[in-house]
Parts: structure tokens; sequence; C-alpha cells
């Protein structure tokens, strides 16, 4: 059991479990971290020179919503995760967007999740919040991409 774990180009998903430890699923193999998922948001985007308040707060300014917000762990590589639930909450899943192919509803207020490398997660989640944060995260990182190209040009 790994005792940090930093959010990469190869991760899916990093599901809560109800031992306060985390599974991570990344492209080619999972893990089980002895920390949880919000923990593992923070120590990553410490990793990366921010914080997750910082990028909360970033979050927040740019697209206006002041829940569930999506976060951008590494902005150069797009990397971008939305949760299923409040941050806080001992059973949030956080999915990086980037990842996923498609997604369908499944039974009442679940929606399965399929990644670009054909692993699928079911979420506890109705598929119109699936579809908002997924419209969230995406926008964010429109914005994000807006923003760098509009710098570039000033310079």
């Amino acid at each position: 059991m790994k005792k940090e774990y930093e959010i990469n180009d190869g991760t899916l998903a990093v599901i809560s479990l109800k031992d306060g430890n985390s599974k991570i699923l990344e492209d080619n193999q999972n893990y089980i971290v002895s920390c949880s998922s919000f923990d593992i948001l923070d120590h990553s985007c410490k990793y990366f020179g921010s914080s997750y308040l910082g990028r909360k707060e970033g979050s927040k300014s740019m697209i206006g919503a002041s829940y569930k917000l999506p976060i951008v762990i590494e902005d150069s590589r797009d990397i971008v995760f939305f949760p299923t639930s409040s941050p806080e909450d001992s059973e949030c899943i956080w999915i990086a967007v980037n990842k996923i192919v498609t997604f369908n509803q499944e039974k009442y207020n679940t929606t399965k999740i399929i990644f670009e490398n054909g692993i699928e997660l079911i979420v506890p989640l109705s598929y119109r919040s699936v579809e908002n944060q997924i419209y969230r995260a995406t926008r964010l990182t429109y914005l994000l991409k807006t923003h760098k190209s509009n710098n570039r040009n000033r310079i």
C-alpha cells in the first residue's frame, strides 16, 4: 500500500474507500493509497505548485460555480478532475475529464463512465449530474486554454 500518490497523465480516477484509504485507477494498473481522495488531490496540487484551496478559488472565479468544482491539477498537461460529491465527503470519487470516452445511464441515479482504455466505472450519480460535471470541467479547460492563448498574444 502506498502512502503518497501524485495524480499524473495516466490517472483515471481517485475513489474514496470506506476505511479512509483511496483506490487509484490508472491506465494500466490500480493502487490502494493510505489517505483520503481529498488528501491525494491536495497533495497533487501542491506537487504541481499550488494547493487544493488555490485551485478551488481559481475554478470558482473562472466558471462562476461554488460547489462540486472541477480542479486543475496541472494545467500544462490539462489534468483536470471533477468530483462526484462534495470533496470532503468520505465517498467522493474524482474523475479525470480528459480520459472519458463516453458515459451511459445505468440504474436509477448511477452512471457508467467508460475511459479511453476501455475501463468502466459505475458512479453513484445521475446521468444529468455526470453530464453537468463534465460540462463544467471541459468549460474550465477551455477557459484556461483561452487565457493562456490571450496571454501569449500580448507578449
